[in-house]
């Protein structure tokens, strides 16, 4: 009891919250139209400090709202295209050999950035993509026996097309494990599309600047840990995703069938970390059951792996969780 108070988030500590967090989406969404959804998922990502998955087909800003989210908190960025001939090396740095000392140095790649873009990631081969399962665990490489750390502020913004297929190498399930929420964006509707043609003709992205630092995301992600979630909220993140473990004692009929295999521990953890990063978004010191629903597709729809049965008949991840959603009681 003593521990919970103190650790308990004071006023002063959730209103700066509150300011910072507004300046954020007050930048981004000066420039971004519409995608609330995928706006919410990088916030989140970034306040929990994990990586996060994009899929969608190209040319729905995918990578200007990972910039606009870098711009506004002053993070460096960096964006690796990937490519089937990419080497781990190009991703992590290697030692290059100095002929004018005899000795080799170091050469670090361009993932130590605070947020590191990995466009068409599963374009890249499996060797590639488990140097990156990597550093995305460890948050640390290693280049010639010496260990090099990831800064603190560590976040991996993965794109992947779902359309385009050939030529590219599907993730494997401790890769999609390792994303804390995967986004699926779709296209803007006909007004959105208006706006964003207004404004690229306003020339809006001409000027970027930050209106937070780093600093205050340290802040953000610190005050994260500290948000209070009960243990009944818990109980409840548990019994979401046991339920994708045996779909069956909770769903009748076809759908009960389409399921090849649940979600992890790691889904559970997920799915509490998300559901406290948007409680604090949503300027509060403490998690509700709705906080849970509203992240749990995102958390979860990488982690749910469908037969074949499920791809004939046009069955989504995302009608399974929410079944399951409907038949759990809330807490």
């Amino acid at each position: 009891m003593e521990n919970q108070i103190t650790n308990t988030i004071t006023e002063e500590e959730l209103a700066r919250s509150r300011d910072i967090v507004s300046k954020i989406t007050g930048y981004y969404y000066e420039r971004m139209v519409g995608q609330r959804g995928l706006g919410q998922s990088l916030l989140i990502s970034m306040i929990a400090n994990g990586h996060i998955l994009l899929e969608s087909v190209p040319g729905l800003a995918k990578t200007t709202a990972a910039k606009t989210l870098t711009d506004a908190v002053d993070g460096k960025f960096a964006r690796i295209q990937c490519t089937p001939d990419l080497l781990p090396s190009d991703i992590i740095g290697t030692q290059i050999f100095n002929y004018s000392n005899n000795s080799f140095e170091t050469k670090l790649g361009p993932v130590y950035a605070n947020f590191v873009l990995l466009d068409e990631i599963n374009r890249s081969s499996a060797k590639t993509q488990s140097a990156m399962l990597e550093v995305m665990q460890e948050r640390k490489t290693t280049i010639g026996g010496v260990s090099y750390n990831m800064p603190d502020i560590f976040i991996v913004m993965a794109t992947q097309n779902p359309i385009e297929q050939e030529g590219t190498y599907l993730l494997s399930e401790a890769q999609l494990d390792r994303f804390l929420i995967k986004e699926v964006i779709t296209y803007p509707t006909v007004d959105e599309e208006i706006q964003i043609l207004d404004r690229i003709e306003k020339n809006v992205f001409a000027n970027s600047f930050s209106v937070v630092n780093i600093d205050d995301i340290k802040f953000l992600q610190n005050l994260c840990k500290r948000v209070y979630i009960d243990a009944s909220i818990k109980k409840y993140c548990i019994s979401i995703v046991d339920a994708t473990r045996h779909v069956k004692d909770f769903i009748k009929g076809d759908f009960a069938q389409y399921v090849n295999m649940g979600s992890s521990t790691r889904g559970s953890i997920s799915l509490m970390e998300a559901s406290k990063a948007l409680a604090l978004l949503r300027g509060r010191n403490y998690v509700y059951p709705d906080d849970v629903k509203d992240v749990a597709i995102g958390v979860l729809r990488h982690r749910i792996s469908l037969n074949f049965a499920a791809m004939a008949d046009g069955v989504k991840e995302e009608q399974i969780i929410e079944k399951l959603i409907g038949v759990i009681p809330a807490p």
